[in-house]
C-alpha cells in the first residue's frame, strides 16, 4: 500500500509539474520575421511566461495549421480577410478587453474595421498598403498610377508580386473595380490585362521577398510591394520612392487573435496586452518598418514616423484603399485566373 501510494503522489506531482509548465507558456503563431526578438526576451523577463514560438509564410498554411492543430496556438496574427474565414469557422474566442487595457491605444480608425465588426475578435499589430516602389531616376516622370506597371516604355523594367489576390487587385483597381470582386467578367478583365503586360515583355519577374533587395541593387524601374517592403528598400537606396496610385489600393491589417482551442488563454491575453504597451508596440514598429497601429508608439517615434508618408499614409490615402475580404466562395476562380497568367507565352 505505502508502495502503492507512493507512486499515486509521484503521479499527482509530476501532473502538478507539467500544469504549472504550461500556465507559464505561452503558444505564440506568427509570421516569418515579424516581432523583434528583444520583445520576445523582454516578455519572458517581466512576466516569467515561456513563449514557444512558431511562424508561418502564408495566411492559408496558418489557417490549415489551425483546423487540424486543436490546442497548439495561443496566439495567432492572421491578415483581415483570414480572420473574417476564422470567424465564419467558428475558430476564434472573444478578446475580453478588462484584460487588455492596452488596447486603448488603438487607432480610432480601426476599432471597428469591416472583417471584425466591433473588434470582437482581434487586436491590430501592424499594417500597411500596396504599392509601387520606383527609382526616380529610371522613370520619366513622377509615379501616380497603376498604369504605369502597364506602359510599354517600361519593358522589362517592372517587378510583380507572385500573389494572385495582390496582383489581379492591381489590376482590378486600375480597371475602376473593387479588388474583392466576385464579378467572372471583372476577374477575366483583369486577367487579361496582367496577360497582356506579360505578353508584352514588361513583367521582368513575378517575386515576393527578393523584389526589396533587387530594387536596392538597381536591378527594375519598378515594382509591386508592400509598404514595410518600401520602407526598407528606400532606408538603403535614397534613389527610391513609394506611392500608393490614385486609383486606390489594398490597405491590410495584421491582427492578433486566440484561437477558440487556446491551451493557455490567460496567458494570451497578457502576450496581446503587453505587445499593445506602447514602448513595446514601438519597438516591433521600428524593427519590422511597417506601420503601427498604437497612438502611444506613435507618440514616441515622432516626426520621423509621422513625417513618413510611406509608414503613415494621409487618411485620403487610407480611405481611398480597401481591405481585403474573404473571398473563399470564388478562390478557384481566382487562381485559375492566374494560373492563366503566370502560363501566358
Amino acid at each position: 500500500m505505502k508502495k502503492l501510494l507512493s507512486l499515486v503522489l509521484i503521479a499527482l506531482l509530476a501532473f502538478s509539474l507539467v500544469g504549472a509548465q504550461a500556465q507559464g507558456t505561452v503558444n505564440v503563431f506568427n509570421w516569418e520575421d515579424y516581432i523583434s526578438e528583444e520583445v520576445l526576451e523582454l516578455f519572458e523577463q517581466e512576466t516569467g511566461i515561456k513563449v514557444n514560438y512558431m511562424r508561418f509564410t502564408l495566411n492559408e498554411d496558418m489557417l490549415v495549421q489551425v483546423r487540424t492543430s486543436p490546442g497548439a496556438f495561443d496566439v495567432v496574427f492572421p491578415s483581415d480577410y483570414a480572420i473574417e474565414r476564422m470567424m465564419a469557422e467558428d475558430l476564434l474566442q472573444p478578446i475580453d478587453y478588462a484584460r487588455v487595457p492596452n488596447a486603448v491605444q488603438i487607432l480610432d480608425w480601426l476599432r471597428n474595421p469591416d472583417y471584425d465588426p466591433g473588434q470582437v475578435y482581434s487586436v491590430p499589430y501592424m499594417w500597411g498598403t500596396v504599392g509601387i516602389l520606383y527609382d526616380t531616376t529610371r522613370v520619366s516622370a513622377p509615379i501616380d498610377s497603376w498604369g504605369a506597371l502597364f506602359d510599354e516604355q517600361y519593358k522589362g523594367e517592372v517587378f510583380m508580386l507572385d500573389s494572385p489576390r495582390d496582383a489581379l487587385g492591381v489590376a482590378l483597381k486600375y480597371l475602376g473595380y473593387s479588388v474583392n470582386s466576385k464579378n467572372p467578367a471583372e476577374i477575366q478583365a483583369a486577367a487579361n490585362l496582367l496577360i497582356e503586360q506579360k505578353q508584352k515583355g514588361i513583367v521582368k519577374a513575378y517575386q515576393v521577398d527578393e523584389t526589396k533587395d533587387k530594387m536596392v541593387a538597381g536591378e527594375a524601374a519598378l515594382a509591386v510591394v508592400w509598404s514595410g517592403d518600401a520602407q526598407y528598400a528606400i532606408n538603403l537606396n535614397e534613389d527610391l520612392a513609394y506611392v500608393v496610385p490614385k486609383e486606390g489600393s489594398n490597405v491590410w491589417v495584421d491582427s492578433m487573435v486566440i484561437p477558440r482551442s487556446a491551451p493557455n488563454p490567460e496567458n494570451a491575453h497578457i502576450f496581446i496586452n503587453f505587445m499593445s504597451r506602447p514602448d513595446i508596440a514601438q519597438m516591433n514598429a521600428e524593427y519590422i518598418e511597417y506601420s503601427s497601429p498604437n497612438a502611444g508608439a506613435i507618440e514616441l517615434m515622432g516626426e520621423e514616423y509621422t513625417g513618413n508618408p510611406t509608414l503613415n499614409p494621409s487618411r485620403e490615402t487610407v480611405g481611398n484603399c480597401e481591405f481585403f475580404h474573404d473571398n473563399n466562395d470564388v478562390k478557384v476562380l481566382y487562381d485559375t485566373y492566374w494560373g492563366m497568367v503566370k502560363n501566358a507565352k
